[in-house]
C-alpha cells in the first residue's frame, strides 16, 4: 500500500468515527487512487465474511470487474445499484484466507447509458483481514442468576436473621461436641 493512500485511509476512517461515533468502527470507505473511490464494507473482516463493494466512479449505471484475487476470492462484477450512479459487487473471502491488508481492485468497463465518463478507470481500496472480530456481540455475555435447585439446602440465604442463627446453632453444636468428646476423654459418664 502507497503512503498517500494509507494516510488517506487512516484519515478517512478517524474522520468517520469521529463524526458517526463507535459504530463507524470497520464501516470507513478505503479510499483507492485517484478519479474516485472504491468502498469497501467492512473494511476489517474475519474469513468467511461477505464484503460489500462500490463505487461512484463508473458513472450512471456504469459496470465494472471487481478483483479480490490478492485476497484469494477471485474476480466479481459490479452492477448498477438501487441509488443513482453507484455500482455495487459482492464477494466472500476464503475460509482459509491469512490475516493482512489486501488491495480489492475495480475497473469500469464503461457499460452505462451510453456514458463512456469512467471507461478504463480503476479504483482501490484495502480490505483488512483479522482471525478476531471487531464487531461487539450481537448479545452482551449472560451472567448465571439464582440458585441451583439440588435438594441439599443451604446454609446462607437471603435473610440475614436466617443466616445469623444458623450459625450460632452450629457453634453451638461444635461446643457440644467437643465438651462431649473431652468427656469421654476423660472416661466420664454422662
Amino acid at each position: 500500500m502507497r503512503r498517500t493512500a494509507s494516510a488517506r485511509l487512516l484519515t478517512g476512517t478517524a474522520l468517520a468515527v469521529a463524526l458517526a461515533g463507535p459504530t463507524a468502527v470497520g464501516a470507513a470507505p478505503a479510499y483507492g487512487n485517484g478519479g474516485g473511490t472504491l468502498e469497501v464494507y467492512p473494511a476489517t473482516v474475519t474469513p468467511g465474511t461477505q464484503v460489500t463493494v462500490n463505487t461512484t466512479a463508473c458513472g450512471a449505471g456504469g459496470t465494472a470487474a471487481g478483483d479480490a484475487s490478492a485476497v484469494g476470492a477471485g474476480t466479481f462484477v459490479l452492477a448498477p445499484g438501487t441509488h443513482k450512479e453507484v455500482a455495487v459487487g459482492q464477494f466472500r473471502v476464503p475460509p482459509g484466507a491469512q490475516p493482512g491488508t489486501y488491495e480489492i481492485v475495480a475497473r469500469c468497463d464503461g457499460h452505462g447509458n451510453g456514458d463512456e465518463d469512467g471507461h478504463g478507470r480503476q479504483v482501490s481500496g484495502d480490505l483488512v483481514v483479522t482471525l478476531t472480530s471487531t464487531r461487539p456481540p450481537a448479545h452482551p455475555p449472560a451472567h448465571p442468576r439464582g440458585s441451583v435447585k439440588t435438594g441439599v439446602g443451604g446454609a446462607l440465604g437471603p435473610d440475614p436473621v436466617q443466616t445469623a442463627a444458623g450459625v450460632a446453632a452450629l457453634a453451638v453444636a461444635a461446643a457440644g461436641g467437643t465438651w462431649l468428646l473431652h468427656r469421654r476423654a476423660r472416661g466420664d459418664r454422662i
